[in-house]
């Protein structure tokens, strides 16, 4: 994916900035800005690193003056949307962390996430002054525009994805909350969805406090309750029986899994084939899921779990056939030798059954 996109990052489109730029600061050298960044090292650099490159000699070519420099910025930013026009809000994480600019800085910031985000930008400034800063965005959460109140959840993430982790709220991300909190109803699935994205997050480090935000949101109506199942996906992948518990997935006693048929090898680039039946003698609701226990190239196992179904089933037999592909992929590289395979029925694993992976 970061490849795709840092090839974004091309002439015609650091043409675009250059003359953007210079209609907003006459005297801004379009051409040298241009040649400077397009330089000898340029094909050789990934996505961030290009994204580095052009702040840095924005700062170069901007005047001195962060007030003005950020003044030019705040009107050529507009036409410049998506994960590509981040270097503006990059320019502001990078030169105006000083504390007689941060009032100019987090409103520019609050400007710049209209048109891109200032996600990753905004974190360095939770990190020096966490109170401040989510004072801000807790004010945020209630703006009118949505790009905002999303930014208000997003940017303190506590493991937001390709950013820095921000480690305090690992340990208590007690400030996140009341932003969360005004955010779960909010009418934008966007905002929503990083709500839940973030509750997410805080269950990795603190499964009992989410379970018990989700017991206090969970019914309240069908927006929250899709932020709730969202925000707890890991928990439920991870077989919490609390959680599970709150969307009625209840012990499985009474359930049995049997017939289990797996293919003994797969080749890497094709697909497993497996089948097995489950038996229940009581109507049950119940989350299906498999996990496949994948080698790692150190000999130790990875288990992902791949969610089948989710309902009420009637008491009887129930037959599954499936099949999990085993092509390359940029996020799993697939190694030779022995993987495993299990059923997992609400949260609980059953038997495991090995194949080899050619």
């Amino acid at each position: 994916m970061s490849d795709l996109l840092k090839n974004n990052y091309n002439k015609k489109y650091i043409s675009l900035v250059a003359s953007e730029v210079q209609k907003q600061h006459c005297s801004f050298k379009a051409r040298e800005f241009t040649n400077k960044v397009l330089d000898k090292d340029w094909e050789d650099l990934e996505l961030k690193s290009r994204m580095r490159k052009i702040t840095v000699t924005l700062k170069e070519f901007l005047p001195n003056d962060y007030f003005k420099s950020i003044e030019i910025i705040l009107k050529a930013a507009p036409p410049f949307g998506g994960f590509e026009g981040m270097f503006f809000a990059d320019f502001v994480e990078q030169y105006g962390q000083e504390k007689e600019n941060w009032n100019l800085s987090l409103n520019a910031l609050k400007e710049l996430t209209k048109y891109s985000s200032s996600e990753f930008a905004i974190r360095p400034f939770i990190i020096k002054d966490s109170k401040r800063v989510m004072k801000t965005l807790l004010s945020w959460s209630r703006d009118k525009n949505f790009h905002v109140r999303r930014l208000a959840s997003e940017g303190c993430r506590p493991r937001l994805p390709w950013a820095m982790a921000i480690k305090d709220f690992k340990v208590d991300p007690s400030q996140i909350i009341p932003i969360l909190e005004n955010l779960k109803n909010d009418p934008e699935l966007y905002v929503r969805r990083s709500v839940a994205n973030n509750l997410n997050d805080i269950s990795k480090d603190h499964p009992e406090l989410v379970v018990k935000i989700a017991k206090s949101w969970i019914g309240e109506n069908q927006q929250v309750d899709w932020v709730v199942k969202h925000g707890l996906r890991t928990l439920l992948k991870r077989g919490n029986q609390k959680a599970l518990k709150i969307f009625g997935f209840a012990a499985t006693n009474e359930v049995k899994v049997s017939k289990v048929r797996t293919s003994s090898t797969v080749k890497i680039g094709k697909e497993l084939e497996f089948e097995f039946t489950i038996s229940n003698s009581n109507k049950s609701k119940l989350r299906i899921e498999y996990g496949i226990d994948y080698l790692k190239m150190n000999g130790s196992h990875s288990r992902k779990v791949f969610k089948i179904s989710e309902n009420e089933f009637q008491p009887g037999r129930h037959r599954f056939v499936k099949k999990q592909s085993f092509k390359e992929m940029t996020t799993r590289k697939h190694h030779p030798g022995k993987h495993f395979l299990c059923i997992i029925i609400n949260g609980v694993s059953y038997k495991s059954y090995g194949f080899n992976v050619l």
